[in-house]
């Protein structure tokens, strides 16, 4: 996935297109890819719902086979899409979009069933978490106000993040990876809590160098109809995982007893 984007951002280009930051295009281009990753948000949020309070919706995603697919699904595809996807299409680029929100949406109906029904959720480390529909709009205005703080940040410093990017990708994979071990093999709380917070963190510094990354990118696709097509996709699939990830890591912390 961001396979895709370090491509295009290479080359130390940045100090010359950051002085063009009023281009027409490039704003029609950033607008394409925030509203993609809205229209996913706001999906993810209907099939969440449906999930969490429609019983048969429930029981299919939680109480069936279905339910390994929804919790796997996402990651296995944006591991595939590294693989099977080096000279991705728009339409291509737009299914794997897609079917990524759609099965974090589905996910993301645990926290709406635990709010309504009043269940706590409780993880492999024995920790619990009480979420309601208060501490889930709180947890998302806290994240869309850090997000666009963050965004805005990365469309706007002069400073080159290109540096950090590989870093930050590897960290959180690191961090994911420790996360697996903690869940099947250490069943630490404490770890779980600062597993959260240093992913939270790399997530911040994802959406900054992401949105630097997209302008960038821009430049080098300047008139590539189907670059910039496929590059909306990725860069809504990128921030749109870094909103989610984030969101959800501030909602366990609002939600921890």
């Amino acid at each position: 996935m961001n396979d895709f984007n370090r491509a295009y951002a290479a080359g130390g280009a940045i100090t010359g297109t950051m002085d063009t930051s009023v281009d027409a295009g490039l704003r029609s281009f950033m607008l394409g890819v925030y509203n993609k990753m809205a229209l996913g948000l706001v999906w993810s949020a209907v099939l969440a719902y449906v999930v969490g309070t429609w019983a048969p919706a429930t029981q299919l995603v939680f109480g069936t086979p279905l339910f390994e697919v929804v919790r796997w699904g996402p990651i296995a595809l944006l591991l595939g899409s590294m693989f099977f996807m080096r000279n991705p299409s728009p339409v291509g680029s737009a299914v794997l979009y897609w079917s990524v929100v759609t099965l974090i949406g589905m996910g993301l109906g645990i926290w709406v069933y635990a709010a309504v029904q009043g269940a706590p959720l409780q993880s492999h480390s024995g920790v619990s978490y009480s979420p309601t529909l208060t501490t889930i709009a709180q947890a998302f205005f806290i994240t869309a106000s850090a997000f666009g703080a963050l965004s805005l940040f990365g469309y706007t410093t002069k400073r080159n993040l290109t540096g950090i990017g590989s870093f930050l990708i590897m960290a959180s994979w690191g961090a994911f990876a420790i996360g697996m071990l903690n869940v099947f093999i250490f069943h630490s709380s404490g770890l779980e809590l600062l597993i959260q917070v240093v992913f939270l963190a790399l997530m911040a510094g994802i959406v900054a160098w992401q949105t630097q990354s997209l302008k960038v990118s821009y430049y080098h696709l300047a008139g590539d109809g189907r670059g910039l097509a496929v590059m909306t996709n990725y860069g809504a699939l990128n921030l749109y995982i870094a909103f989610v990830n984030m969101f959800q890591i501030i909602l366990s912390l609002l939600s921890r007893d």
